[in-house]
């Protein structure tokens, strides 16, 4: 069943927990990820990024991903991840997606709220949710900075409580993603998650915080930021090498051919086991 992103999020509000928002970028990925969704009897959100448009364009997999979650047997959103133009958010919207994120973070304050408020107003025209952020949570900010600079860099990188708190009045969004020590992709060190800059944010917006950059965090740690107000946490680079490194080891072990329909079997396999065990975490069930 299909329902917009501030549905599911008040949903995990009520109950404590985090969704989990899984990019996807294939058929086998939305298996794996509404496999163990269902299994577990728990909400999940399918998101796409216009990042991974070099591996299956928006055109081909959004269709896919709206049908899929209209048929799963738990609450499912559909939501465009990191839309850096309203052109792209237009076209998922367009598609039947119930939510969409407008990402501005590397825009002056000012631009980025004006083409968030347009978001909104685009948006509320088609009954979906809007994520925005502020902040950032790119690589370079976290991971390549001088010695003796990591400090400052961070600092300045971490959204700041009072401008979240301007920035969500003047928007009239449904989520912020926050910077707060998390990256994308793999960790290159251990990630310097600021817990209490979590909570204050949270206290003075008043609205669900998403945690970008969620995979290679331990799970006490995502408990931690649970607590603290996270309400959806994005999760794809770990999930992508579960995938990839088990067919990798399955076709060493093959003694003679590997056919393809296998590596996608085996692809399922280690993705909806990765899944179904930060699903649990998410949801405070382990």
């Amino acid at each position: 069943m299909m329902i917009t992103m501030k549905a599911i999020l008040e949903l995990a509000d009520a109950k404590n927990m985090a969704i989990g928002a899984f990019n996807i970028t294939s058929l086998e990925g939305i298996q794996a990820v509404l496999g163990a969704a269902e299994e577990l009897g728990q909400p999940v959100i399918l998101q796409f990024a216009p990042v991974h448009e070099a591996i299956i364009p928006l055109s081909v997999i959004g269709p896919v991903m709206i049908m899929m979650a209209e048929k799963a047997a738990v609450p499912v959103a559909v939501h465009l991840d990191h839309g850096d133009n309203l052109r792209v958010l237009k076209q998922a919207l367009n598609m039947g997606f119930t939510s969409v994120m407008y990402d501005g973070s590397a825009l002056p304050f000012a631009e980025n709220a004006a083409n968030t408020r347009i978001a909104v107003e685009m948006a509320g025209a088609y009954g979906a949710s809007v994520e925005a952020e502020i902040g950032a949570m790119g690589r370079q900010e976290f991971s390549s900075v001088g010695e003796g600079e990591e400090g400052e860099a961070m600092e300045g990188c971490y959204t700041d409580p009072e401008e979240a708190e301007k920035f969500t009045k003047a928007t009239g969004i449904d989520a912020l993603a926050c910077s707060f020590g998390t990256v994308h992709g793999l960790y290159l060190t251990e990630p310097k998650l600021d817990f209490d800059r979590i909570h204050r944010i949270h206290s003075r917006i008043g609205l669900p915080i998403v945690m970008h950059g969620g995979s290679g965090v331990s799970d006490e740690d995502f408990r931690k930021c649970i607590k603290g107000g996270v309400r959806k946490i994005n999760y794809y680079t770990y999930l992508a090498k579960a995938g990839g490194m088990y067919v990798k080891e399955k076709a060493i072990q093959a003694k003679d051919y590997v056919f393809y329909h296998d590596v996608t079997l085996w692809g399922i396999e280690a993705m909806k086991k990765d899944v179904h065990h930060t699903i649990k975490v998410f949801s405070n069930l382990e």
